[in-house]
């Protein structure tokens, strides 16, 4: 039986094994591989594990990465494919990102049997979701709005929604499509209605620093523009020294050369938000979205993230 060259390691959700056949898929376009050469290795992550609290009382971003991260660092996988969103900043020593996929539609989805909008919801409407960050942008738009944790993997927020235990929810546009499941979107919510999570759509590859063999095996699925406006979204992220108990949102943009980055910080309540946006040569995008974080802090000042964390 032929040993395969390439692991990829990645979780077991269906949304996490599409983005993994998908690298497998481009890979072997790229090298002319065969499905044989490449195995996908599913670690369950001590993310996947907690389903009775909230993640950022569990920890943190870190817990959907953990274990893939520890496979790689012993060497039972040769690479790991993730959602960007899902990675802290900072990464473990001799791990990189080598890698980002062409990104998927950043923005998220309304989704309900009942209404057309976010605007038509009824008072006291219940509307479910687990982000932090979607649950302030609500709580902003609409303070009547009754808006509860809920947690599980795209398939079970849609079951639970079907039986009726939420009145709409919100989802990322980019995983409603890799499952095929994008007929399900109600509305589309714009960008600058309700700007997306820093990381939104961007599928990361990571690798051992050292493993110069898999980079090369990588570098023609790397699409430059995603890897620099997610490369300068998680350095804004980094500045704030973000994490799933603070409500961020950050979008960075290429078009017609230019790089523009806008960014938003909130109160979990949503009764409290500051924005500001930057634009420049994409070669200083990293230096614009630290600068635009810079400026956040400022206006914010420094009880916003301890007094609402």
């Amino acid at each position: 039986m032929q040993q395969p060259r390439l692991r990829i390691g990645t979780r077991g959700s269906a949304l996490a094994l599409a983005q993994a056949h998908e690298v497998r898929r481009r890979l072997m376009a790229a090298h002319g591989m065969t499905e044989a050469e490449i195995e996908i290795v599913v670690i369950r992550t001590t993310g996947d594990r907690i389903q009775d609290r909230p993640l950022s009382e569990a920890g943190g971003k870190g817990l959907f990465t953990k274990e893939i991260e520890e496979g790689l660092l012993d060497r039972s996988i040769d690479l790991a494919v993730h959602s960007m969103k899902d990675m802290p900043t900072v990464l473990p020593e001799g791990l990189a990102i080598t890698a980002m996929l062409p990104r998927e539609d950043v923005r998220d989805a309304f989704i309900s049997s009942k209404w057309p909008s976010i605007e038509a919801l009824p008072q006291g409407a219940v509307v479910g979701s687990s982000s932090l960050r979607r649950q302030a942008q609500l709580r902003r738009f609409r303070a009547d709005l009754k808006v509860v944790m809920y947690r599980g993997n795209v398939e079970t927020r849609l079951r639970k929604l079907g039986e009726g235990a939420v009145d709409a929810t919100l989802l990322a546009v980019a995983g409603l499509k890799r499952l095929g499941l994008a007929d399900r979107i109600t509305a589309t919510i714009a960008d600058d209605f309700m700007l997306p999570a820093v990381a939104q759509g961007a599928i990361g590859i990571e690798c051992r620093f050292d493993d110069e063999d898999t980079a090369a095996l990588l570098d023609p699925l790397n699409d430059v523009s995603t890897s620099l406006c997610v490369t300068a979204e998680r350095a804004f992220l980094g500045r704030l020294e973000g994490s799933c108990r603070t409500p961020i949102a950050g979008l960075g943009t290429l078009d017609d050369g230019v790089f523009t980055f806008r960014g938003e910080i909130l109160t979990p309540d949503g009764s409290e938000s500051h924005a500001t946006s930057r634009s420049g040569a994409p070669a200083a995008a990293v230096q614009l979205a630290t600068e635009a974080a810079e400026e956040l802090l400022a206006k914010a000042g420094p009880g916003f993230f301890g007094a609402h964390g």
